[in-house]
């Protein structure tokens, strides 16, 4: 650990360990803000990534962007950084363990009010994403936790991108299977509104139990994502109402032009109702 954090932090116990590093949980016992709140530290070895560059600039695009949009309440939270020769210390909010993607496999379909209320501070995490020109290119359940205070908090921002206000076109393939847009896979340039239709995918499943693009393999998962041809199947969504039904139409709507923006998203009667529209 890296000395100058020691004198700011106390270290707590480990709480998590993924690709980049390690996570502790950890407090700041000499600030008022911060000393009764518990935070969360990811240590990260930058030794372990010297040949790798599209990690070690994941590595140093992540806390830029993060410090860009914080803060926010449902985005998490940069509370501080240490940078020393080996390691990187990015100290955030701490959240729970549970991540939307177990809260799905343990509660199967949601009712369309729980939906919303999950969904709907998703929608305002990444119009905030979209008003700062940033695209996260990563949307998928398991990028999104929960405070303390039952809070959703975008995270993993590893493959997230800027894009200018006059020029909007990103290019490279990344995200995850039954999640990334088709104009993504495609190889063609594209724009934020590919976040759009990863978080239509979630909507989709957060209501139906099950992905609306799917394959017994990648490929044709792929195959299914570059069709677009978007149903919803009466055994599923026989109790999902019309508006739930037009919002993720226009969500996950192939041609790009006709999609919906993340600001529009927030507009959608289905979204301001709190999942009560024509109920």
């Amino acid at each position: 650990m890296c000395e100058s954090f020691k004198r700011e932090y106390q270290l707590c116990e480990e709480i998590g360990r993924g690709r980049f590093g390690v996570v502790y949980r950890c407090y700041n016992p000499s600030s008022t803000e911060d000393s009764d709140t518990p935070l969360a530290v990811k240590s990260i070895d930058k030794r372990l990534f010297l040949d790798d560059e599209t990690d070690r600039e994941c590595l140093d695009k992540e806390p830029k962007i993060l410090h860009l949009l914080s803060p926010h309440p449902n985005i998490l939270q940069i509370h501080n950084l240490f940078d020393s020769d080996t390691h990187l210390l990015i100290v955030t909010d701490l959240c729970q363990e549970e991540t939307l993607y177990e809260r799905i496999i343990s509660n199967g379909p949601f009712s369309e009010p729980d939906a919303a209320a999950i969904f709907c501070q998703l929608a305002e995490a990444l119009a905030h994403c979209h008003r700062n020109y940033v695209a996260h290119r990563d949307i998928k359940p398991d990028n999104i936790l929960f405070d303390s205070r039952n809070r959703l908090k975008l995270c993993d921002f590893g493959s997230a991108e800027w894009f200018g206000a006059g020029d909007r076109e990103m290019r490279g393939v990344v995200g995850t299977p039954y999640y990334v847009a088709p104009e993504v896979l495609s190889g063609k340039d594209y724009n934020e509104k590919a976040d759009v239709w990863s978080a239509g995918v979630i909507l989709y499943i957060m209501l139906g139990g099950v992905p609306p693009f799917y394959g017994e393999t990648v490929e044709e998962t792929f195959e299914a994502v570059l069709r677009g041809n978007l149903r919803f199947p009466a055994r599923i969504f026989r109790n999902v109402s019309t508006q739930a039904r037009d919002l993720l139409r226009k969500m996950m709507c192939k041609d790009v032009s006709r999609r919906f923006s993340a600001e529009q998203v927030l507009r959608h009667p289905w979204v301001t109702s709190g999942g009560l529209a024509n109920m």
